[in-house]
């Protein structure tokens, strides 16, 4: 197994964690300096484009130095004049921390190799999908999310996974193909695209073969023999362990649609925990060329640290991507529509209540960190934690900006 370019040693004896509460932010002023200092910066990009001080309510020694900005607050702004924001706009009232551009430089060769990979190497991309690739803007989004990736062949690493699992939920769930239908057969054989079958020399021959036999499968396939020549075995055991929870998630949503039925609203945010962000924030220290031990990734309160973040992350998402999913055939599922549908309540007061899940799952990330953070200020720790906050700031960044994509309700 190859080293990961960069890994630090692993820190001493695991650290008790302290019970989290209101004020546990606040303990994290008496190590933000400490944490900012025990960084050990990878190879690569300029010490200040990648680890630098702390901004941000509760997370001063998470953020990466790019962060000038201070932290957006969750009270919603004066409506514009138009009634609605301008395009390109944060949803008003999102509480988010705004980020600089991601490396132009970057942004372009790695949006130049996953090009080639995705549409040459795994034929993932057919020709009439090629606009719709570009428009996903996969390379910024990478980019943005992890400004402490060494090289640019560590960024491969998020970039490729993350179009393998698009493609996936395109041809498999969503509207290029994917049905509700017979769904968990197909999820079940892609996943052993991750996680091989180990069966007998009689039928392992046919196994292989179909790993290439769609698209998904393809792409899965190659990602994650990519993914494991940089990763360790443990970092490779959990990536598969957060896949299965977005199968699952998958397969939760889509017995939903089958039987036509809206979840309450805190059903809804089970399976999200679940078909959600997850598997990305999880590789950030295989992406920055180090590893967050096995024993510390698998804290109950590191767990909750990145259960929170995915969560808020995905939320991020049912709300830039609302309209889109309205103009959509059929009916998809998505907090504000889960919570008109439950509570009674219009379109626009559903969303606005949408915001304020997010925020609330938000400060509740910061608080966990924080207090982590102040628990057990080991760097990789730290590290890690403050590449998960990135992963935050980057998603958020990437769905405001993508205007191909995205646009805001007529909600103000």
């Amino acid at each position: 197994m190859t080293e990961v370019l960069g890994r630090s040693s692993p820190p001493g004896p695991r650290p008790s964690v302290l019970p989290s509460g209101p004020s546990v932010a606040a303990a994290f002023a008496g190590v933000r300096d400490r944490a900012a200092a025990d960084v050990v910066t990878p190879p690569g990009p300029a010490p200040g484009r990648v680890l630098g001080g702390p901004t941000g309510l509760g997370t001063a020694g998470l953020r990466p130095g790019r962060r000038t900005e201070p932290a957006v607050p969750s009270a919603p702004p004066a409506p514009p004049e138009s009634g609605k924001p301008a395009k390109g706009s944060p949803v008003p009232g999102l509480y988010h921390h705004p980020v600089a551009e991601p490396d132009p430089v970057r942004v372009e060769e790695v949006g130049s190799r996953i090009r080639v990979w995705a549409v040459d190497d795994v034929q993932a991309v057919p020709p009439e999908w090629e606009d719709q690739f570009d428009g996903f803007s996969v390379g910024r989004y990478m980019v943005a999310c992890h400004p402490d990736a060494p090289t640019v062949d560590h960024l491969m690493i998020a970039t490729r996974l993350m179009v393998a699992e698009n493609a996936l939920d395109d041809c498999y769930c969503e509207d290029h193909g994917g049905s509700p239908v017979g769904l968990g057969g197909r999820l079940l054989l892609a996943h052993t695209a991750l996680d091989p079958l180990h069966t007998t020399k009689e039928y392992e021959p046919e196994w292989a073969r179909s790993l290439h036999a769609d698209a998904p499968r393809r792409a899965y396939r190659s990602a994650m023999e990519y993914f494991v020549r940089q990763a360790t075995d443990s970092q490779a055991d959990r990536y598969r362990h957060d896949m299965a929870r977005l199968h699952l998630g998958y397969l939760a949503e889509a017995a939903w649609a089958e039987t036509d039925h809206v979840p309450e609203v805190w059903e809804y945010l089970a399976m999200r925990q679940f078909n959600n962000f997850r598997p990305c924030p999880t590789i950030t220290d295989t992406v920055g060329g180090y590893e967050l031990p096995a024993d510390l990734h698998a804290l109950p309160a590191m767990q909750r640290v990145v259960a929170l973040a995915s969560n808020a992350t995905t939320i991020v998402n049912d709300l830039y991507s609302y309209t889109k999913e309205l103009d959509s055939p059929g009916r998809h599922l998505n907090l504000p529509v889960v919570i008109a549908d439950r509570d009674g309540v219009s379109d626009r007061d559903a969303y606005l209540k949408a915001v304020e899940v997010h925020n609330d799952l938000m400060h509740d990330f910061e608080a966990e960190a924080a207090a982590l953070a102040a628990d057990c200020p080991v760097p990789n720790v730290l590290r890690f934690l403050r590449g998960v906050a990135a992963w935050v700031d980057g998603n958020h960044y990437w769905h405001q900006t993508n205007t191909y994509r995205y646009s805001l309700p007529d909600f103000w």
